[in-house]
Parts: structure tokens; sequence; C-alpha cells
């Protein structure tokens, strides 16, 4: 068995019903930018169960949180889910069965449940490529680029200067 991290990305959300759907997004861009898009299917439905089991438990009136954890470790995508005030139950849900599951409490408050979905066949963690993003201009810089060339460095110049000598009062006037 392979013991290597080779990636991880977790979302903090707070424990409402809302956080079913931000789950279930969070998950299928995170397998989507890990290039493990054949995962998403299975690993949304069991995310979403297991934020589910937080949000059912929890009191609507002063929720908790939970957080949301992928990591790439092995030959597996780890799913865990973290609610911070114990809610979780001990056991983790029939509905994930033939998912090899587990629960952990850690010392203080709070619950930890995770499964492990096998990555596809022949791929390892270190196989799963990191995120490539395109460099991309800010808005300013690309609004900066419709600044005529014509203009005068000079005029510019004094029109700066004017302005930062304006008193700061001088517009009540």
């Amino acid at each position: 068995m392979d013991t290597e991290t080779a990636q991880t990305d977790d979302l903090r959300l707070v424990a409402l019903q809302s956080a079913v759907n931000c789950t279930d997004m969070f998950v299928r861009f995170t397998l989507s930018e890990w290039s493990l898009r054949p995962l998403t299917d299975d690993a949304t439905a069991a995310a979403t169960r297991l934020v589910s089991a937080v949000v059912e438990h929890s009191d609507s009136q002063s929720p908790g949180f939970v957080s949301v954890r992928l990591r790439i470790h092995g030959n597996n995508l780890v799913i865990e889910v973290e609610d911070d005030q114990g809610v979780l139950p001990p056991a983790v849900s029939s509905n994930l069965a033939g998912v090899h599951t587990g629960v952990i409490s850690p010392e203080g408050r709070g619950r930890i449940v995770w499964c492990e979905l096998e990555l596809p066949e022949g791929m390892r963690a270190s196989d799963v490529p990191l995120p490539r993003r395109d460099p991309k201009r800010s808005q300013s810089a690309e609004q900066s680029d419709d600044v005529p060339d014509d203009v005068d460095p000079q005029v510019m110049e004094r029109l700066l200067s004017g302005l930062s000598r304006r008193a700061p009062d001088s517009d009540s006037q």
C-alpha cells in the first residue's frame, strides 16, 4: 500500500442545508481540477450524504461548522467530513455500503467520518496532475490598455501634480 498523500483540498461551511449543494460543487470542481472526472458521481454522492448527515443532526438555530476535505492518498481518493459539534453518528451510514469507511473521534469536540474511493485503474497519487491555470491579466491591467499611446507625459505629470496640490476642503466650495 502506498501511503503518499499527493494532493489535498478542503472547504469549511456552516452546517445548514446550503452546505450540501456547496459540497457537491466543491467536489465536482476539485475532481475536475485534479483530472479525476470518472470519480465525480461516486465522490459527490458520498460527500453529500456525509454532509447531509451533519446538517440533519445539527441545530438550525445554532449550527456548527462542517469541513469537507478531499485527499489523494496512495491509490485512493479520501473524502473526510468533520463536524465540530460531534453530531455525526458514531457509525457510518449503510448508504455507503461497499466503500471503505471509518469514523474518528479526535480528543475534544467533533467527529470525522471518512470514506475511500479507489483511483481509476493504474493510477496512483503521484500520477494525478496538479491543477494548471493560465495566467490571467487583471481587469485593471486590461483597462489600462485602452489609454491612447499619444498621451503627452508632460501633460499627465502637470495634471497629477495639480491634483496632489489641491486642498482637501476645496471640494466643499
